[in-house]
């Protein structure tokens, strides 16, 4: 169903969806009938200049010290100061009323001056225009200031995943990190904007309202330390226990409920094709209904303390009253300051109150607290060290000497790897799956470092170098290509997003992608599918490619780049990947035979060990390993019992 004209009306036409259909793809584009309206919502449109907020990016830890509350509101201090100078004005303004209502019942009603009640009301004018004010302002700017603490903090916590390594995220959930970067973020944000704030609001309200008790009357000010203060301190310590527990308990299921719901959502393909969806409905259910629980709890923690201070603090006025009415008929007291005192009495209960209300509001801010520390504090794998030197540019000799290394401690892939690639050369790594592949071509990308031996790249330990001249002359080909969104020209210069156009159109002609790019109505210009859905796989591993040749990397780094791929598409690739592989260091990892016997040599890895090594020829005359995987091969290959298409390099059909 669609909302443009009919197909074969005078106002229809080869729109992007004909196109898109076209070349076999999925629509990518938008309707030419949406294409202005669209253009003129964009227009109108804030930008945010990044350039504007000057910002760096560094693999060093940037503050080392645990992040806690205090060192994030450590830079904006005199912010705060401020901040707090308003407060103590907006409270000054607003507690002066019963001040002024003693004033004038006992000298302007009691004493019959109109006089003094026409100043008493001026001055009640004055005290609510300032309070205004002064709440308006520090609103206002407190709201300012909170954003631009949580700015900073946003990045800060963006530029620490940037850095850390990938073991961190195969370990950990995606969920869970967006919780860390959505929802607890927004806690701290409240926390300031609201919870602080309003909190020292209160605190100095009850400050200065039981100094202004005391000099009222001090007997009604113990009265009401002995009689009320201890049954409110009580009710507020079991409060503060009870609450501790319970939003913990929220942050921790809240976590839970996101993480699934980001795996059901990456996975929904398979969920689909499972038949999953009452199983994972019923799994996300329990959660759903576990972070439920886990808020009625906290619910019913302030649904008991909340009547039960109000009940506190009107007997404390009933018994005041009695009191101080007595004390009144005796002589004692004046009514105006036995009425000023109840409505002080009354603000002072309603900040305790307040404060153990804002207690929640600051117990998630110290749940997202303790969850930002912990992430902040998470060290990367594979750290930059603070002496590292640039690598100058490289030749393109790769070395692992004596490598072990494992994923998890005490089990490792690899055992004491010896491997040396020359400059130039075309190196295939093929094995069994699990055999250590490609663990081999993460530590050449130093995605990981190894346990025992060292990785060096023109006999220089990747350690000792900069992360940014070490990735930049290196290219990462994967099997499962990542597109971002945005168009076709973005994710082509992703690694180099200043290319001309001239770079990145050659780009495109050397690995083979004109065909599709000319196909599209777009061209270039063609938005890409989240994950690149609307491509297919042998497409998406072109632009890679595509991606690779633009970024010039003196090294290429293939992992199965061939491997989902069909036999025409696979020709595709191949044909690309001899282009750009001319002149360059490239080590294979090849899940295919046909993809390692073009390589100019092949190294046999089982076990976390090399076996074999040495060219194609050479190896099929040896009658080992890789004669047993070429021989399975060419039986296979030449019967019609799988014509999904040639076995891998364990000897067995791809396709199964």
């Amino acid at each position: 169903m669609g909302f443009g004209p009919p197909p074969g009306s005078p106002f229809s036409g080869p729109g992007a969806a004909q196109t898109s259909a076209a070349a076999g793809l999925p629509f990518a584009g938008m309707p030419h009938e949406l294409a202005a309206r669209a253009k003129r919502i964009l227009e109108g449109e804030p930008d945010h200049d990044a350039s504007v907020a000057a910002v760096t990016y560094s693999p060093l830890v940037e503050d080392p010290r645990r992040f806690t509350l205090g060192r994030f509101l450590a830079p904006s201090r005199w912010g705060l100061v401020l901040a707090f100078a308003l407060v103590l004005v907006e409270t000054a303004a607003l507690q002066a009323g019963p001040l002024l209502t003693k004033i004038g019942i006992d000298h302007g009603v009691t004493a019959r001056r109109p006089s003094v009640l026409v100043t008493v009301g001026v001055a009640y004018a004055v005290s609510i225009v300032a309070n205004v004010a002064a709440s308006s302002v520090r609103v206002a700017y407190t709201g300012r200031l909170g954003e631009a603490l949580t700015y900073r903090l946003r990045l800060r916590v963006f530029a620490h995943l940037q850095r850390l390594g990938l073991d961190y995220y195969t370990d950990e959930k995606q969920g869970r990190l967006l919780t860390r970067m959505t929802s607890d973020i927004d806690a701290l944000t409240q926390l300031f904007t609201d919870g602080l704030v309003n909190m020292a609001v209160q605190g100095l309200t009850l400050v200065l309202v039981g100094v202004v008790l005391v000099v009222i009357d001090p007997l009604l000010a113990l009265v009401t330390l002995v009689a009320v203060v201890p049954a409110m301190t009580a009710l507020t310590l079991w409060f503060r226990a009870a609450s501790d527990r319970t939003y913990t308990t929220v942050r921790d299921r809240i976590a839970d409920v996101l993480a699934d719901l980001s795996e059901n959502l990456s996975g929904m393909r398979v969920v689909s094709a499972l038949g999953r969806r009452r199983e994972n409905l019923v799994q996300h259910t329990n959660l759903v209904g576990e972070h439920r629980d886990a808020n009625v709890a906290a619910s019913k923690v302030g649904a008991i303390y909340g009547p039960a201070s109000e009940a506190v603090g009107v007997a404390g006025q009933v018994l005041l009253l009695a009191i101080g009415g007595k004390m009144v008929l005796d002589g004692r007291l004046t009514v105006g300051t036995l009425f000023a005192f109840l409505l002080y009495l009354t603000s002072f209960f309603a900040p305790i109150q307040q404060l153990v209300q804002l207690y929640n509001t600051y117990q998630q801010g110290r749940a997202a607290v303790a969850k930002l520390a912990d992430l902040l504090a998470t060290p990367s794998s594979t750290p930059q060290r603070a002496d590292a030197r640039p690598l100058p540019a490289i030749e393109g000799r790769i070395e692992l000497r004596g490598v072990t290394f494992g994923y998890t401690a005490g089990r490792a892939v690899l055992h004491e790897i010896d491997i040396d690639v020359q400059p130039g050369e075309v190196v295939a790594v093929v094995g069994p799956t699990g055999a250590g592949k490609s663990t081999v071509a993460k530590l050449v990308t130093r995605f990981y470092d190894p346990w025992e031996g060292s990785v060096r790249i023109d006999g220089t330990d990747l350690r000792d170098v900069t992360l940014a001249s070490l990735r930049s002359q290196l290219g990462v080909v994967p099997q499962e290509p990542y597109l971002f969104g945005g168009t076709l020209g973005t994710n082509v210069s992703f690694g180099r997003p200043d290319a001309t156009p001239a770079a990145i159109d050659e780009a495109v002609d050397a690995v083979g992608l004109r065909p599709l790019v000319d196909r599209l109505a777009d061209g270039l210009d063609t938005p890409v599918h989240e994950r690149g859905v609307s491509l297919s796989a042998g497409e998406r591993q072109l632009l890679a490619l595509a991606r690779a040749f633009l970024a010039r990397p003196r090294v290429l780094v293939l992992d199965e780049a061939t491997s989902n791929l069909d036999l025409q598409s696979e020709q595709l690739v191949e044909a690309a990947l001899d282009r750009l592989l001319e002149g360059r260091t490239a080590i294979i990892i090849a899940h295919r035979l046909a993809t390692a016997r073009r390589a100019d040599r092949i190294i046999v890895v089982d076990g976390g060990r090399v076996v074999e090594s040495g060219p194609h020829d050479e190896l099929i005359r040896r009658e080992g390993r890789y004669a047993a995987m070429f021989a399975a091969w060419v039986r296979n290959a030449a019967g019609d019992a799988h014509p999904a298409g040639p076995p891998d390099a364990t000897g067995t059909d791809s396709a199964g």
